[in-house]
């Protein structure tokens, strides 16, 4: 089943979210609906509160971006040897970021029509369970690695705008207003 996105603005998105055990209810129903979300949303990656749940659940699909992009761009946003991923991470906790940073656009299907410039760490070391359960500790790199922390970002109630200069939130805002009078979004109106 395709949800609507919860749009910013909706209070679900600044919520730290809770821990959930492999008793939720319908927790398998609730990751296969994430999944069908976020293919026809075309994102690569998507927060349970970005459905109204306020729970530690995301989806990260970097391997169809990799797939689409240019040689010269996979260089760039992608490590050697990583054609990206398609993984379920529940009640995850980032526990290592490197001190090398990158800089590139970022956008949110919670914010539509909004992209903007984050510095993110390249690397980062996650522990997870995935969408069965089981215990996970690795390292990921680049626009995986990116992707990760803006929906591990989404569990903690933060949004990537929080990482703008206040500067650039000033220059928002307008922008940020008019998103919030809209609620909710639904993207197969299109």
């Amino acid at each position: 089943m395709i949800k609507p996105i919860t749009i910013y603005g909706n209070p679900v998105l600044r919520k730290e979210c809770v821990s959930i055990e492999k008793t939720y209810p319908g927790i398998q129903e609730v990751i296969e609906t994430m999944w069908q979300t976020l293919r026809n949303a075309d994102g690569c990656g998507l927060a349970a509160p970005q459905i109204n749940l306020p729970i530690k659940l995301f989806v990260v699909n970097s391997r169809d971006s990799y797939a689409y992009m240019s040689a010269r761009e996979r260089e760039r946003f992608f490590s050697k040897d990583d054609c990206g991923i398609e993984e379920t991470f529940i009640n995850a906790e980032i526990t290592g970021y490197s001190d090398e940073v990158w800089t590139t656009g970022e956008g949110c299907l919670s914010i539509p029509d909004l992209y903007e410039e984050v510095t993110r760490p390249w690397s980062i070391t996650i522990k997870y369970q995935d969408k069965e359960f089981n215990e996970q500790v690795k390292v990921y790199h680049g626009y995986t690695a990116r992707i990760i922390q803006h929906e591990f970002e989404h569990t903690e109630g933060k949004l990537y705008i929080d990482h703008l200069s206040p500067f650039r939130k000033q220059l928002i805002k307008n922008k940020l207003v008019r998103i919030a009078k809209r609620k909710k979004h639904y993207l197969c109106e299109s």
